[in-house]
């Protein structure tokens, strides 16, 4: 990559995160600044791009629960966003036609419909990157978005597959048998790649190799094959430790396909305007997203933060765009408005994602109206029982800290986490374990934790900034017991002291501690007495 393009990308991402923003606002900015000084991606960095959107299918495929696309919310929400959507704006589109509007006004009822599937879908690589950067893969809103985006990944492959009029190969069909053969292979190669360099080069093979050379070869869509493959290894004891060894070379390469959104064309006035009207309508699909997630049961917050998440267009849209300048279709201008509009709603939605909680806060009664009276399985208030020590996360230090709590004071421990896998998964190993998102305010208005000197509320969730939002929770309702947060690094310690926790550590230091204690414990085991 261009040392030029380092320099501006890194430059306007640190500034970006400087200001509050996250940092792929900087990034689609530096793209926006380098094209208007006539600086060009080239081909390089649009290969940048496409390996990282396609190795972030495959990290989505790792951390995906195939029982999530069977829930009501997920498919028919999908299904019935889209036909909506695309229903109203086609009417939209044809009728600024009809009004003489630039871009618009060539375009026939079919092409109006066009565009406005286009326009219908929402962006995977902006959702993943926010709902990961939040900690928040794992709650209900974020599982149901990622659905409702496999969704629409499966309905952008049904219409390539239409439009384009090429059928994949008769061999496409052999691929269940395929995957049900190479699965046992793959568990084997996985357990075998130990750990570092290995591991890192099994994930880029199973991706790029396995996955999307594999799709491409028998006609089917590259990024299709690394979202199954993903899928197929999810299953293994060390799929999240894979998802976790990819983490830096796929946010690395995402660079590249933000760069390449801002570089994609120079807008002139007209194409400016017209990129407005799209932004404009923009929040339409947020709000049918909002009203839809309620229909389903979803309660007001989980819809708010699922709708903001898919509050954008899709890069799908600049394939659409594409196509159709290539067929005749469109004119290419098209492609350069679509990526305005897309460029433009990840800038503004960043900030609104950023700002979720507070926004639910300040509409709190406003959005409740729009709850059905049942609730979502999943989606239940929390009854704490007489639970005395509250666990917040039950990752790996969260259950090591459940284990030795319950040892020690009986069944009076409580665990909350919002992955729920986990919740599953703890239950099964008779642990007491609720699902529950301790940075949801409305969370701990659905619980009594007023809480004593006898009680204890343990923060272990792996973000600094969950820890943080349900520190502050305990503080406004009150909480009078101890609470206690880990943290990775020696400032946000030092954070969450200041906001009142009365024991934060940096796991790394105790985990050298603990280290040490237990040598110590094997060393007098052995020295014989004097």
């Amino acid at each position: 990559m261009d040392p030029i393009l380092i320099t501006v990308a890194f430059a306007f991402g640190f500034l970006a995160r400087q200001i509050g923003l996250p940092p792929l606002v900087g990034f689609l900015t530096a793209g926006f600044i380098l094209n208007a000084l006539g600086i060009e991606g080239g081909q390089t960095l649009q290969t940048f791009a496409d390996l990282g959107v396609t190795l972030l299918l495959f990290s989505i495929g790792l951390k995906l629960d195939l029982r999530t696309l069977a829930r009501p919310e997920v498919w028919a929400g999908a299904s019935l966003h889209m036909l909506i959507t695309v229903g109203v704006f086609s009417v939209g589109v044809f009728g600024l036609g009809m009004a003489g509007l630039p871009f618009f006004v060539d375009l026939t009822f079919p092409l109006a419909v066009l565009v406005a599937f286009a326009l219908s879908f929402s962006s995977t690589v902006f959702a993943v990157k926010i709902l990961e950067e939040k900690g928040e893969m794992g709650a209900m809103h974020g599982s149901v978005s990622i659905g409702i985006l496999i969704m629409q990944d499966i309905f952008a492959v049904l219409f390539l597959t239409i439009s384009l009029g090429k059928l994949p190969s008769p061999w496409a069909l052999l691929i269940p048998v395929a995957l049900w053969v190479i699965k046992p292979i793959l568990f084997q190669l996985i357990d075998r790649s130990g750990r570092g360099e290995l591991l890192l080069l099994f994930g880029l093979f199973a991706a790029f190799v396995a996955g999307a050379a594999g799709f491409e070869l028998v006609g089917l869509k590259a990024d299709l094959g690394a979202l199954i493959l993903g899928i197929l290894l999810a299953g293994h004891a060390r799929s999240s430790e894979l998802a976790n060894t990819l983490l830096g070379i796929k946010e690395l390469l995402l660079v590249g396909f933000f760069l390449t959104i801002g570089l994609s064309g120079t807008p002139d006035l007209t194409i400016v305007g017209v990129t407005a009207l799209l932004v404009i309508a923009a929040p339409l699909k947020v709000a049918l997203f909002f009203v839809l997630l309620t229909r389903f049961k979803l309660r007001a917050r989980s819809s708010l933060l699922g709708s903001l998440s898919l509050a954008n267009y899709s890069e799908f849209g600049l394939i659409v765009a594409a196509l159709g300048a290539s067929q005749g279709w469109l004119e290419p201008e098209w492609l350069v408005i679509i990526a305005l509009a897309l460029s433009a709603t990840f800038v503004i939605a960043s900030p609104l994602n950023t700002a979720a909680d507070a926004l639910y806060v300040r509409h709190r009664k406003r959005l409740l109206k729009f709850e059905t009276r049942s609730r979502h399985p999943d989606d239940q208030p929390v009854d704490q029982g007489d639970a005395a020590i509250g666990i917040f996360g039950m990752g790996q230090i969260g259950t090591m800290a459940y284990d030795y709590m319950r040892e020690k004071y009986g069944d009076t421990v409580l665990g909350f986490d919002f992955n729920t896998r986990q919740v599953e998964r703890h239950t099964l190993a008779g642990r007491k374990v609720v699902y529950a998102d301790p940075t949801d305010p409305d969370f701990w208005s659905r619980i009594e934790l007023q809480g004593n000197s006898q009680t204890i509320a343990l923060l272990t969730m792996t973000e600094h900034q969950s820890n943080l939002a349900a520190a502050r929770h305990l503080m406004d309702i009150g909480f009078s017991g101890a609470i206690a947060a880990i943290a990775e690094f020696d400032d946000q310690v030092e954070e969450l002291k200041e906001l009142g926790v009365e024991a934060a550590f940096n796991v790394h230091s105790e985990a050298g501690l603990g280290f040490a204690k237990h040598a110590w414990m094997v060393l007098e085991e052995r020295t014989p007495e004097k």
